[in-house]
């Protein structure tokens, strides 16, 4: 997002402060200081694993995303200020990812812009997985056990072992289910490379739910985003942004057995017989 004029300046709502920024905040408010009963690399293996197939996996759902972002006062009271957007993210025709929107009012929000890099952190990085291709990328440090939505969970702190030009990292905490070692939750915010052209960008901090879905796929459903955002002006906004994935469906291509395909096949067994 682009901060515009009538704030008194030309800067980038969401993104990485240039200055050095306390990391996110500590999530974890029962945090037990205890080791796991297995070695914690085969912990991180086994998830990592598990993430990879998640992945590949949710290529092949359709879901329904519901994005809503409002501006709020400092208090967190609702403003004029609203951007809401339903859309289908499918497949055409041709079998190709897609996004159908269903309704998207006209956005009442004057106070910033949104840009490419807003859209693709809400693809990627809100519904973020660390994956056995993506894990070599990260640093990964064992924080302790947790209570997540009930579940036991073990605690870990990543962030990006460097900041690669034209890439975007996930910085904060993931929580893992004890049982079945696979991530259920994560907090953070993204982060990148600092240039010239994007050193007054601003993120918020956000935190993304997963739940079960198809009885073995723990694919991303509500993430949620509060946080007020300090600007090089002076300025700063309190932003609230909801995203909600709902409505999982398998996608299953339809092979469609057409006249000119079922008269072909007969004439080539017309002439094997020959």
């Amino acid at each position: 997002m682009i901060l515009i004029a009538l704030f008194g300046a030309m800067s980038s709502l969401w993104g990485q402060d240039t200055e050095k920024k306390e990391p996110a905040a500590d999530n974890t408010t029962k945090l037990r200081k205890q080791n796991p009963s297995i070695p914690i690399e085969e912990i991180i293996k086994k998830f990592a694993d598990k993430e990879e197939e998640f992945r590949k996996a949710r290529d092949f759902y359709t879901y329904r995303q519901t994005l809503d972002i409002n501006v709020l006062t400092p208090e967190g009271r609702k403003t004029d200020e609203r951007l809401f957007q339903v859309s289908d993210v499918l497949f055409d025709d041709k079998g190709r990812r897609a996004e159908k929107v269903l309704k998207a009012p006209v956005s009442t929000i004057e106070s910033v812009i949104f840009t490419p890099e807003d859209m693709y952190d809400i693809q990627n990085i809100f519904p973020f997985l660390l994956t056995s291709s993506n894990i070599d990328k990260y640093n990964l440090t064992y924080r302790g056990m947790e209570m997540a939505d009930e579940i036991d969970c073990y605690v870990f702190d990543v962030s990006p072992k460097e900041l690669l030009k034209d890439e975007r990292f996930f910085e904060g905490k993931i929580w893992v289910d004890q049982q079945d070692l696979q991530i259920v939750k994560s907090f953070g915010r993204t982060v990148y490379q600092i240039t010239r052209k994007n050193k007054d960008q601003r993120f918020p901090r956000f935190e993304t739910l997963r739940g079960n879905i198809d009885g073995k796929f723990w694919f991303p459903i509500y993430t949620k985003a509060d946080d007020t955002l300090h600007f090089p002006s002076g300025q700063d906004v309190r932003i609230r942004e909801i995203v909600k994935y709902e409505n999982y469906k398998k996608y299953e291509a339809e092979v469609k057995f057409t006249v000119t395909d079922e008269v072909k096949d007969q004439k080539d067994q017309k002439d094997q017989k020959k």
